[in-house]
């Protein structure tokens, strides 16, 4: 059974492109023009992953990417035009698994694709065989995806999930960036650490008392983060 990816832009010739592209790589897909398009063809259709423009008629991006992360965990790619960083570090604060910046190469666009979906299959295993971590003031449980900090109940998107366990299965190690981005996300993006440092600040705004001054998760100046129990 093919993947089925749901390509959404108001762009003609984006759509036209990527879905004949997206078919010879064996995939099924199914094109949307706006954001009421794009949500009706996710609840109907049921995509394995969404390709997502941000700039959309109707319903922004942001607002489509948030809708459909409060329904489901399904893979989310945004597309941004070069000079959109803050709508790219929003789209990732939202929930979305990874970007690519537009103009971009429908090959590279297929790796993303296939790099996320691999995830979000290990994902949906891998979790039933860890181990429950509970330490002073912190509970956090891959079966339930339940996270608990000083008491209280948190609630974390899927990546902000999957960092946090890493993290806090290695206490006491600090590793980089690149690093992270290679073990919690599989592949380096491109010289961009940024999705590391957006992730990083999430995760201290619902765990920490104090996100200024982080109890769990640390920065290691000049080298890059670690949980301490």
């Amino acid at each position: 059974m093919h993947a089925k990816i749901l390509v959404v832009d108001d762009e003609h010739m984006v759509t036209e492109v990527l879905e004949r592209y997206l078919r010879r790589e064996g995939f099924d897909v199914a094109t949307a023009g706006d954001g009421e398009a794009a949500l009706r063809l996710a609840r109907e259709w049921a995509p394995d992953l969404v390709v997502l423009d941000l700039m959309l008629p109707q319903r922004d991006g942001l607002d489509v990417c948030r809708t459909l992360r409060g329904e489901s965990r399904l893979p989310i790619i945004i597309l941004t035009a070069k000079g959109e960083e803050t709508d790219r570090i929003v789209g990732l604060e939202l929930g979305a698994d990874d970007y690519v910046v537009k103009p971009f190469s429908p090959r590279e666009l297929v790796a993303r694709i296939k790099a996320v979906l691999r995830r979000a299959a290990e994902q949906a295993s891998v979790p039933q065989a860890g181990e429950a971590l509970r330490m002073p003031g912190f509970y956090l449980n891959p079966k339930t995806r339940a996270v608990e900090s000083l008491g209280k109940k948190v609630d974390l998107t899927a990546k902000e999930f999957d960092l946090l366990y890493f993290l806090a299965s290695h206490p006491g190690q600090v590793f980089t960036r690149e690093q992270l981005m290679n073990d919690v996300w599989d592949y380096t993006y491109a010289g961009d650490a940024s999705t590391v440092t957006v992730h990083i600040r999430r995760l201290r705004e619902k765990l920490e008392p104090e996100p200024a001054r982080p109890r769990f998760l640390k920065t290691v100046w000049g080298v890059g983060y670690k949980f301490e129990a």
